[in-house]
């Protein structure tokens, strides 16, 4: 993929970000009332985090995780297209793909939508299945940056593309969802969870792994950094949108911000003289 076309998907990923971000605004008004009855409601916690600390669920988090999520996406992006316009780096474009994905945490907004405006079970299954696209997307995306860093070498980014879209719509539209049932971060409940959490969690360690390999392959030891930060962008993401409480929102964008950072200053200093 050329540098025109690379930066080109930058540029749609930040207006489709933006766009997102006025849409989750302008529908403050029509669904946040929506959120304490929704709140009650919730069939079980979206983590045993909270549990631990014996904090109850609050009814606001959900919007304010969603909302953080786009704006992370749209604010990332920005800086992803300034510092790397010009920089030639098949890395970045999987990454900033990674960071997109966060735009797609706005189809939670389907389930206090669906109450307001009194819409059938399959509105909010429909949503579900973008969600779980978006997040799925995300995590292969990232994962195949860090193939890309080991030394894999991808001429064609489009088919790739295309492969990471089909196998994230394979899980999407084939998991079983409950319409009728959400979790208290308003995510619709689906079939094998402790399946598909082992596969982000070996998602994650292979991502780490291959990053690591990227020190003794490419000779740049601030690969090392980037694996860190490869570890903190997961587990900020698993804070960010699993939040039920106000506990966890906060540090869960502060670790996906500095795990974002890890990864693209380290990975701007790589290609800086290339």
């Amino acid at each position: 993929m050329t540098l025109s076309g690379r930066n080109r998907i930058f540029k749609t990923g930040i207006i489709v970000s933006l766009l997102i971000l006025v849409l989750v605004a302008f529908a403050a008004l029509t669904v946040l009332p929506a959120y304490p009855d929704l709140a009650a409601q919730a069939a079980r916690r979206s983590s045993v985090l909270p549990n631990l600390w014996s904090a109850a669920p609050a009814a606001y988090v959900p919007y304010a995780t969603m909302a953080a999520s786009v704006v992370y996406a749209f604010v990332t992006l920005v800086l992803i297209f300034y510092f790397f316009e010009k920089t030639q780096t098949p890395e970045i474009l999987f990454i900033a793909l990674f960071v997109l994905s966060f735009a797609f945490e706005s189809a939670r907004l389907a389930v206090p939508l669906s109450l307001v405006r009194d819409l059938p079970p399959v509105f909010r299954i429909m949503a579900c299945r973008v969600l779980l696209f978006g997040r799925y997307f995300g995590i292969f995306s990232l994962f195949v940056a860090s193939v890309c860093a080991a030394g894999l070498e991808m001429q064609r980014q489009g088919n790739i593309l295309m492969i990471l879209t089909l196998a994230s719509l394979v899980i999407a539209l084939g998991r079983p969802i409950d319409g009728l049932s959400w979790d208290s971060s308003l995510c619709m409940l689906g079939g094998y969870s402790v399946m598909f959490n082992l596969v982000e969690l070996a998602v994650m360690l292979i991502t780490m792994v291959s990053f690591c390999v990227s020190v003794r392959s490419r000779g740049a030891k601030e690969y090392q950094f980037i694996a860190l930060g490869s570890l903190l962008v997961f587990i900020g993401r698993g804070l960010l949108l699993k939040a039920d409480t106000w506990i966890a929102p906060l540090p869960g964008l502060a670790i996906l911000a500095l795990g974002t950072w890890f990864i693209c200053g380290r990975l701007h200093r790589v290609y800086l003289w290339l």
